[in-house]
């Protein structure tokens, strides 16, 4: 089939990508001809493993391009899939719908026959609704259309086998027809045995923001249960086993940790807040989660503050990791965003190194030394923090780096090292998350 993918962010690249390697032919739109030369060049404006060869296999094979003519692309399209951005509208939590609705208009003056339009992006309840009216607003005589709500659920780092074998796919139809042609796009799938999984347009669009709050609020909990830890002596490594090992929980998302960032978890939870108040209905434990893994930053920041007796001034602070999570360079509500800063603002002297982060920490991260290695960082320096779990920062020579600092002390807030090796390395404090 012949797909036409509007935007080339993380989602519409890597769903237009994949779609392309099942043997459709796709034409990857984005307004920002930048970027859209960069790609024909080969060059990967995001860092997503495997995502580079994937893309090469795909041009190569004529099955792959990518444009700044979104009418020409759209024209020739049996299905258009809309994979804009929906971030965080300033000051009240709400979805931005701005570049859906923008896209929507302009899809909906270059259909011709009839075409199946699909959201990608994550919207609020209703929304398609709206797009509809928005593209029927637009439409040329003698085009038709329906829409289709299909959200995804790609893990950064892991989206490309997220894609081709995923836990499920969700398509929220009105009609036969267009249920008929989301069947063929997905038909690939099938011989993996992946469930698709078709609703109501308004089921499916509950169903993405209730997954990702599920998920934050598995995280949250955790962190709030490695606080609990701490008071009382328990471990929270061996709490999230003897949880997780329920079939009924699970230990995915069940990781003690500085707190969820990224693309998702935070605006989609605050965006369903507002969805819940907007119906009058209170999502308390939503709100909850929200609020409660602001303070797990900020129990974060307390933590390092103690461990530099509480004056940071003249302080050497080297941060392994700022991006939210490994396998990734997305900076977007990472933790360290609010705790380096506070480091700064406090008077110490912050080094970082991370493998993918620098692109975009430079510009989020002023006032911070940028470093290639964990040593070089760590010279001279009175903590070392471990911010994200990087696998480079999983086996480092412990000793050698205590043998380093100034004054070897750890904050490890992944818990990716054992307490008692990093004390018979050398270092002389250590404090982790629940422990």
């Amino acid at each position: 089939m012949k797909i036409a993918m509007i935007g080339t962010g993380y989602v519409g690249l890597v769903s237009g990508v994949c779609f392309s390697d099942f043997g459709h032919e796709v034409v990857c739109v984005d307004r920002d001809a930048r970027k859209i030369e960069a790609l024909q060049a080969g060059r990967i404006p995001i860092f997503e493993p495997g995502l580079d060869d994937l893309v090469a296999r795909n041009v190569a094979g004529k099955r792959l391009s990518f444009t700044t003519d979104l009418k020409t692309a759209v024209e020739a399209a049996d299905a258009v899939f809309i994979a804009v951005g929906t971030p965080s509208r300033r000051g009240d939590g709400h979805a931005d719908l701005t570049y859906v609705m923008a896209a929507a208009r302009e899809v909906g003056a270059a259909l011709s026959g009839y075409t199946v339009v699909v959201t990608k992006s994550t919207v609020p309840v209703g929304t398609n609704r709206k797009v509809a009216a928005e593209i029927a607003a637009t439409l040329p005589a003698g085009a038709s259309f329906d829409v289709v709500s299909n959200p995804e659920f790609l893990r950064e780092g892991a989206a490309i086998d997220d894609f081709m074998r995923p836990d499920r796919v969700v398509v929220g139809v009105d009609s036969e027809r267009a249920k008929k042609v989301m069947a063929d796009i997905y038909r690939p799938l099938s011989l993996r045995e992946a469930p698709v999984v078709f609703t109501g347009i308004e089921t499916a669009e509950v169903i993405k923001y209730a997954a990702n709050a599920f998920l934050a609020t598995k995280i949250t909990f955790i962190n709030e249960m490695a606080e609990l830890c701490e008071h009382v002596g328990a471990d929270i490594k061996a709490v999230s086993k003897g949880i997780g090992l329920d079939g009924r929980i699970g230990s995915k998302f069940l990781h003690a940790g500085p707190g969820y960032g990224g693309s998702c978890f935070p605006k989609d939870t605050r965006a369903l807040a507002r969805i819940g108040q907007d119906n009058g209905v209170q999502l308390k434990i939503v709100e909850t989660v929200i609020a409660s893994n602001e303070a797990v930053k900020r129990r974060m920041i307390d933590k390092i503050f103690h461990l530099l007796d509480d004056d940071l001034r003249g302080k050497t602070v080297a941060v392994l990791g700022v991006t939210f999570k490994p396998n990734t360079d997305d900076m977007r509500e990472a933790p360290s965003l609010t705790i380096v800063p506070a480091l700064v603002g406090a008077g110490a002297t912050v080094r970082v190194v991370d493998p993918q982060g620098r692109r975009e920490g430079e510009a989020l991260l002023p006032g911070v030394t940028w470093c290639h290695l964990p040593e070089e960082a760590a010279a001279g320096a009175d903590l070392l923090v471990i911010l994200t779990e990087w696998n480079e920062f999983r086996a480092l020579s412990l000793s050698r780096i205590a043998a380093v600092m100034a004054h070897p002390r750890m904050a490890d807030l992944r818990n990716i090292y054992r307490p008692e090796e990093v004390t018979a390395a050398g270092f002389i404090a250590y404090v982790g998350v629940g422990r």
